[in-house]
């Protein structure tokens, strides 16, 4: 008997050896937690992606996941809170096994190997063109297979198994009733469809789990909030030497005020929470009543964290600075995370309220007393979360457009970016002003405006700078194929473009295709939906955040004219600035949305054929100056 199971051990052990050298090899980057400008103009070796929601910072142990599935409460815990919130801290023991949120990977990897079926959650869009890595979008539900690396797990997605970054999905609390659907999905069906198998009882048992798992998580995160402000803040305002206030504001932004809203918003948790019956919590309202807070606070506070790591970047290059830092989250005895882990906290605590509600409100049937509140909470953070989102894709979308308008030559006027934050379309058409002036120019509609250029008569790649319409004053009419009394044409695949109060007749806009046209009037209609749509929302780029953009685009083509060795006769055009990237960071990948920026971006893209030698340098030579 002692042999067979020796074999039989031996040979799941070969299997598993089998299968694991059959895999590639793990990746060797690591993968950034949060990108704040666009893969485009940051050339690097690393996974071209773009979170937009969260995930963990480190794996601190809240709880002790024993051997038998029971969770056992952690004998260190700290002093965030007051002593009002302490005494809340002691948590029931568990009968159900489940994992806890920041579990040792030694005991997911016993999990995984005893045969449980261990499901993840994508945090954030994972966008990679690396065959040995799983892309996925937010939302999305993996089973991870193997989990013995700290930064890669090798997981299954819809289609495919591969490495993927471990820090961007959240393990699920349940794990015993997981399955492929994301919670989302769940969430929104009006009541999950009772199974044979589930008790009344084993539901409420597993509504205890994630309430517990929101009452745990929100602790942990007042208690980095706290080393934040103390630990770093407190310590950066005592040397003035090495930090003006307006550094710290750079680089902390408003994490105080959110401390402080924290420490309310788990003081209102620990009202509502049930420490005898946990399933009888009833914390929806707590979200509810705090759903604008959240929104005004996450959001100044995502608007300028990408400002914050590249001063802190900047600052870390000084040896001083860096093993400042280091003392600092010594002396606080802060967990071995860097400050820069520390600072993202916040952005990654907001968009990971509707994961937990949406799973929370899966197991509340619809006759509990929180059910409506919860249902409710789960919306509100969603469209909270969704609007912190927007605005972090607006602040990437400043900058790729500040980069465009820096090429384009012979640019007058303000600046694009005085009045508008996004790139709606862009295409080839023909202008007709009156009838023999007709004009092939290159559109870009952005909002609040449309700005027309000219391609360079002998670098095709370049734009000369044209003119722009107040889309505020314009009106677009769709003009029928045929002929056209006032300017005397015959006109197909045309638009027509006049003043909205006046209707004066502007100019006129002709398609090469039927389907081209189409495109530019749903691409009319949604620029004017998306203004609208800006107004209701609230969604603001700050003067200075757009004044900050320009300025660095146009330090950043000054100074690779001057790496480049380009002479001051042709200014170059972004695409050849780029030439010499990988060409996976020569492409704009921002957040998936449900209108892709990159498509828009079409004319932004390197020049299919390149220009020729001899007419390059013609171009050179000053007799042929424009």
């Amino acid at each position: 008997l002692l042999n067979g199971i020796l074999k039989i051990n031996s040979g799941t052990y070969n299997r598993t050896v089998l299968i694991a050298l059959s895999r590639p090899p793990i990746p060797s980057h690591q993968v950034p937690p949060y990108r704040g400008v666009s893969a485009r103009f940051r050339p690097s070796a690393l996974s071209q992606s773009t979170p937009i929601g969260l995930d963990r910072v480190g794996r601190r142990r809240l709880h002790r996941v024993l051997s038998d599935g029971v969770s056992e409460c952690s004998a260190t815990l700290d002093d965030s809170v007051s002593e009002e919130e302490e005494g809340s801290f002691d948590e029931l023991t568990d009968v159900t096994p489940y994992l806890q949120p920041g579990v040792e990977l030694s005991v997911l990897s016993e999990w995984i190997s005893s045969g449980h079926a261990v499901y993840a959650e994508a945090l954030w869009d994972h966008v990679t063109m690396e065959e040995q890595e799983l892309a996925f979008k937010a939302g999305d539900v993996i089973r991870v297979l193997e989990a013995s690396h700290k930064d890669w797990w090798w997981g299954r997605g819809a289609d495919r198994e591969a490495w993927f970054p471990s820090s961007f999905v959240r393990v699920r609390v349940n794990q015993e009733h997981s399955s492929a659907e994301s919670v989302e999905s769940v969430a929104d069906q009006e009541d999950p469809a009772p199974r044979d198998t589930h008790s009344s009882q084993h539901r409420q048992q597993m509504r205890t789990n994630v309430v517990q798992e929101i009452m745990n998580t929100e602790r942990i995160y007042i208690k980095h909030l706290k080393d934040i402000c103390e630990g770093y803040i407190r310590q950066c305002r005592k040397h003035p030497d090495m930090f003006t206030e307006l550094q710290l504001k750079t680089i902390f932004s408003n994490i105080e005020d959110i401390y402080k809203f924290q420490r309310q918003f788990l003081r209102e948790l620990e009202k509502k929470y049930n420490k005898d019956q946990p399933h009888l919590s009833e914390i929806g309202s707590c979200f509810l009543q705090q759903g604008e807070g959240f929104s005004i606070l996450y959001s100044e506070y995502c608007n300028t964290h990408p400002a914050a790591c590249a001063e802190l970047q900047r600052l870390m290059k000084l040896g001083k600075y860096k093993h400042f830092f280091e003392a600092c989250r010594l002396l606080q005895q802060m967990i071995d995370i860097s400050i820069a882990g520390f600072l993202l906290t916040p952005v990654q605590k907001i968009c990971k309220y509707p994961l937990q509600l949406g799973e929370l409100l899966k197991y509340t049937p619809k006759d509990h007393s929180d059910h409506n509140g919860v249902s409710e909470a789960y919306e509100t953070m969603k469209n909270v979360a969704s609007l912190i989102n927007e605005r972090k894709r607006r602040l990437e979308s400043i900058d790729t457009i500040a980069h465009w308008q820096v090429a384009i030559l012979h640019w007058e006027g303000p600046d694009v970016l005085e009045r508008s934050s996004e790139l709606i379309h862009s295409g080839e058409l023909t202008r007709i002003v009156r009838q023999g002036k007709m004009q092939q120019r290159s559109f870009f509609l952005f909002d609040h405006q449309l700005v027309y250029c000219k391609k360079d008569v002998l670098r095709r790649d370049l734009l000369h700078y044209r003119g722009r319409l107040d889309m505020d004053q314009t009106e677009v009419v769709d003009v029928p194929d045929g002929r056209d009394a006032d300017l005397g044409l015959t006109l197909k695949n045309a638009l027509r473009l006049r003043h909205s109060s006046t209707l004066e007749f502007m100019c006129a806009l002709c398609c090469r295709k039927a389907e081209d046209k189409q495109r530019w009037l749903q691409a009319f209609a949604k620029e004017r939906h998306r203004v609208k749509e800006d107004q209701e929302m609230g969604i603001d780029i700050s003067e200075e955040q757009r004044r900050r953009a320009i300025v660095n685009a146009r330090r950043a083509k000054q100074g690779k004219i001057k790496n480049l060795g380009y002479s001051g006769s042709v200014p170059p055009h972004p695409q050849n600035l780029h030439q010499n990237l990988h060409p996976l960071h020569q492409r704009h990948i921002t957040i998936p949305t449900s209108v892709p920026q990159q498509q828009v971006f079409s004319l932004a893209e390197p020049p299919k054929r390149k220009p020729h030698h001899l007419l390059y340098s013609i171009t050179r030579n000053a007799f042929f100056r424009k």
